[in-house]
């Protein structure tokens, strides 16, 4: 359960994050292995293996990465604190463990492992949202120093919001695909509603940006 993923060791919570990760997805109404890839393995230039957690695919052949590991220990401490000054420290060690994992995140360049099919940014999930909203709160500059790194904060609800955005997009996708005309009169309007769907991802991650600063 949460109380005991959050008392664990780093694999334990990165296990659990990844459990809640696919299940969001599940719920979204995503299909692994159509919609989504769970442990991608690739090489980057320098040779070596990375595997993001999950890659989101989008018309076009698009890809998001979604990264969901974490660390949870400081918010377990914060949330278990029985005085202020021991919650306070434990809200700072939440705090340094996001920047780094924001940084870290950011060094891998998963954008950059996938080239052209992959969007500018990277959602770094935390899969607890008492979690993600103690650390947007306290520090109003994180999202914003997220941002500019191409790393986007999603909680699981607005990871959820996205993915059923996506979700959207992949049905209107398909059914324009079946219903597209053959004649040469009719195809000149057909393009048009095809890239207004497909241009439903970037609206996204807009939406994720937008939902994410509005909580300062």
């Amino acid at each position: 359960n949460l109380t005991t993923a959050l008392k664990g060791e780093a694999k334990t919570q990165g296990t659990w994050g990844e459990f809640i990760l696919e299940r969001a997805l599940e719920d979204s109404g995503l299909v692994r292995g159509r919609e989504y890839d769970v442990q991608d393995s690739r090489r980057n230039e320098e040779g070596d293996r990375q595997q993001p957690d999950v890659v989101i695919r989008l018309p076009e052949d698009r890809r998001i990465v979604v990264d969901s590991k974490v660390s949870l220990v400081g918010f377990e401490r914060y949330a278990s604190a029985d005085n202020d000054d021991d919650r306070e420290a434990a809200l700072n060690s939440h705090l340094q463990s996001v920047r780094t994992h924001i940084k870290t995140l950011s060094e891998k360049n998963y954008p950059d492992l996938y080239g052209f099919e992959s969007l500018d940014f990277t959602l770094l999930f935390i899969p607890v949202e008492p979690a993600f909203l103690v650390a947007v709160q306290a520090d109003p500059d994180l999202y914003g120093m997220a941002w500019k790194k191409h790393i986007v904060l999603v909680s699981p609800t607005t990871l959820l919001a996205t993915l059923r955005v996506v979700e959207s997009v992949w049905r209107i996708e398909r059914i324009t695909e079946s219903v597209r005309p053959s004649s040469a009169s009719q195809t000149k309007v057909a393009p048009n509603s095809s890239s207004h769907a497909r241009s439903a991802p970037l609206a996204a991650v807009a939406m994720i940006a937008t939902r994410g600063f509005n909580l300062r």
